[in-house]
């Protein structure tokens, strides 16, 4: 009966967020009808008609690649924060806890500043986001033999966070102020403006990989939540795994913040919502939460775009909706425990 019911469930996350794909088609400044969505799809099967056809272009080269980005990013960032707060044993971790997203930001701001193009812009912040993570795990390495491994972690990311931060402004102070700044304060406040199917072909391979990898080893992470030493009893190697999930939550987070910029939020709220959906086992959560994540920053973004004249950076949408829910979950839970 359990079984069915986590079957139906999945199901329904699955149509709901096709039906959110779906229904993205169709919002934007360019109105299309579902006639014109017909006739864009027979197109793609005549190479001339494609062409020369604007539906088609704005559908399948502008707004499709965006919508696969916004879910794929949206669930990346959700699954990699759910991983984090397992392995942390802490629900206020995100993913970047360990100074990923600064790094990544630091990247690609000196990509800006050296007027590297998009392709070398998302490879200098995927690569520094890696390095930043790189830095935390070393400083642990360093310091965790006479403390808690777990502290050290989060303490050398607040570290590493901290000085790739000082690098970003640093890098802001010396830019141009009438075309560099915008940029990099434009790409640090995240978006999705710029996105095509290349940079979706990137992430996808990353994040499809990751969450198989990370859901298989959910129940590792179940165990872990009762301590390193009962985890060590059943046969699990703490080290060989905690590290495990830092490359693999790194590269994640790091192909979603090359790709979107600095998206805050949505690692640290999605997962709640989703444990309140589908409790607390991860090999069922964590699926689930990449789904969830998924629905929600592509909805998110749908407003971003369509809300006013101007695009909305996802960055300030996320914060805006995210805070008041967050705190919302944080009142409904104080006083499910007074009860």
């Amino acid at each position: 009966m359990k079984i069915n019911r986590d079957i139906s469930l999945f199901v329904l996350l699955i149509i709901l967020a096709v039906s959110c794909m779906t229904i993205s088609l169709f919002i934007g400044r360019y109105p299309v009808s579902v006639s014109d969505l017909w006739l864009a799809i027979k197109s793609l099967f005549s190479l001339k008609a494609a062409e020369t056809n604007s539906t088609s272009l704005v559908l399948f080269s502008i707004r499709f690649p965006r919508i696969l980005a916004a879910f794929l990013v949206g669930g990346t960032l959700s699954v990699t924060g759910a991983a984090y707060q397992g392995m942390f044993r802490n629900p206020m971790v995100s993913p970047s806890i360990l100074g990923v997203s600064a790094g990544a930001g630091f990247g690609a701001a000196l990509a800006i500043i050296l007027g590297l193009g998009t392709l070398l812009r998302q490879s200098f912040s995927f690569g520094f986001g890696i390095v930043a993570v790189f830095m935390v795990y070393f400083i642990s390495s360093v310091t965790g033999k006479k403390y808690d491994r777990t502290l050290t972690l989060i303490l050398g990311g607040m570290i590493v966070a901290t000085v790739f931060t000082a690098l970003i402004s640093i890098l802001k102070y010396v830019a141009d102020p009438d075309n560099t700044l915008p940029s990099i304060v434009y790409w640090l406040m995240g978006g999705l403006s710029d996105i095509e199917f290349k940079h979706v072909h990137f992430i996808s391979i990353i994040s499809i990989a990751g969450l198989v990898l990370l859901s298989f080893s959910g129940w590792k992470l179940d165990i872990l939540s009762f301590g390193d030493e009962e985890a060590k009893t059943m046969g699990i190697r703490v080290e060989r795994f905690r590290l495990m999930v830092i490359v693999v939550a790194t590269l994640m987070t790091s192909a979603a913040v090359s790709i979107s910029g600095i998206i805050g939020w949505v690692g640290l709220l999605i997962p709640h919502i989703t444990r309140m959906i589908t409790g607390h086992k991860n090999t069922k959560m964590l699926p689930a939460s990449f789904l969830i994540g998924g629905i929600f920053l592509l909805i998110v973004d749908n407003f971003s775009r369509s809300i006013a004249s101007m695009e909305i950076p996802l960055g300030i949408t996320t914060s805006l909706l995210g805070a008041p829910f967050f705190l919302y979950i944080l009142m409904k839970t104080s006083k499910h425990k007074e009860s």
